[in-house]
């Protein structure tokens, strides 16, 4: 019997994490024969402009749990502050490319991550689009083909982040948290991108919280999976790619020694929509995630409305 699906999702949200964590999570997925999708940040790393939500309830907390400093190194957490923004699609076409020519897919994480990431409730529509058309640009420039998924920096997504993904064409995005996938609405519009959402905690939501001790994490996430639908796992080329290497490593042992099925999401999203009339609407919202500060992407239940 097939044990459980689990699709991985790489979230590069830095020049460091492609330069180091994208080749470290590349060699680990090769030594296991198995592929998983990555979606870059391509423009300036300005990750420095984050310091901006020490002001969100929860952020201080999360950056103390998770040992930021060590995780991103001082240098990342100075760009586009004190230090300039290196341009991460220009710096590091060729580990790109090599990750799509082992098997990977590869699509957009977006074009400036903190702009995205801490901006987009405020842009009005023209502005969304013109940033993500920065992205499709540079990840049309790297890659020489048009991007076909995304995955928005901090799962924000709105009405207009829709809107752009559609006029797109993209085949699907993963923008939300949620339990299945789906596709969205919002307002009352049906938007046509399916979308597949992270459904499993991230591993920078669990450390150093006493109820989840490192030592059984990988248990943990195990136990979380769902035997009967698709499993979502987004891990972070700066976290499991890096400074949590082993641990990731620990756990995909684990989880292929117990028959687990590990995917792409562009082969998810294929199957999906072969039987596009099994795909339910559902309403997009905002809402919190346990572990995580700030307003997050969610998929809300049939009952909201």
């Amino acid at each position: 019997m097939d044990g459980p699906l689990l699709a991985i999702k790489v979230d590069v949200d830095t020049d460091r994490g492609t330069r180091i964590g994208v080749p470290n999570l590349a060699g680990l997925f090769r030594a296991l024969g198995v592929r998983a999708t990555f979606l870059f940040s391509l423009g300036p790393d300005t990750t420095g402009r984050a310091i901006r939500r020490l002001f969100r309830p929860g952020f201080f907390g999360k950056v103390r749990r998770t040992r930021a400093l060590g995780v991103y190194g001082l240098r990342t957490l100075l760009n586009g502050t004190l230090l300039p923004a290196p341009h991460i699609g220009r710096r590091n076409e060729a580990v790109m490319r090599r990750v799509r020519a082992e098997g990977h897919e590869v699509g957009i994480h977006c074009y400036d991550h903190t702009r995205w990431q801490d901006d987009l409730g405020g842009m009005t529509a023209a502005e969304v689009a013109a940033e993500f058309d920065k992205a499709r640009r540079e990840f049309e420039r790297v890659f020489r083909e048009p991007a076909r998924t995304a995955g928005a920096a901090g799962w924000q997504a709105n009405r207009a982040s829709l809107a752009a993904y559609d006029d797109a064409g993209l085949l699907y995005a993963s923008d939300a948290r949620g339990t299945h996938p789906f596709y969205p609405r919002v307002e009352g519009v049906v938007y046509k991108t399916l979308q597949i959402p992270t459904t499993l905690p991230t591993l920078d939501e669990l450390l150093g919280r006493p109820e989840y001790p490192e030592e059984r994490l990988g248990e943990h996430y195990l136990s979380l999976l769902d035997p009967r639908a698709p499993n979502v796992m987004t891990v972070h080329a700066e976290i499991e790619g890096m400074g949590k290497l082993v641990f990731f490593q620990s756990f995909l042992d684990r989880a292929l020694a117990r028959s687990v099925r590990v995917t792409r999401l562009c082969d998810l999203a294929t199957a999906l929509l072969d039987r596009p009339e099994n795909i339910p609407i559902r309403d997009l919202g905002v809402g919190a995630v346990d572990g995580r500060s700030g307003s997050l992407a969610v998929q809300l239940p049939p009952s909201h409305r």
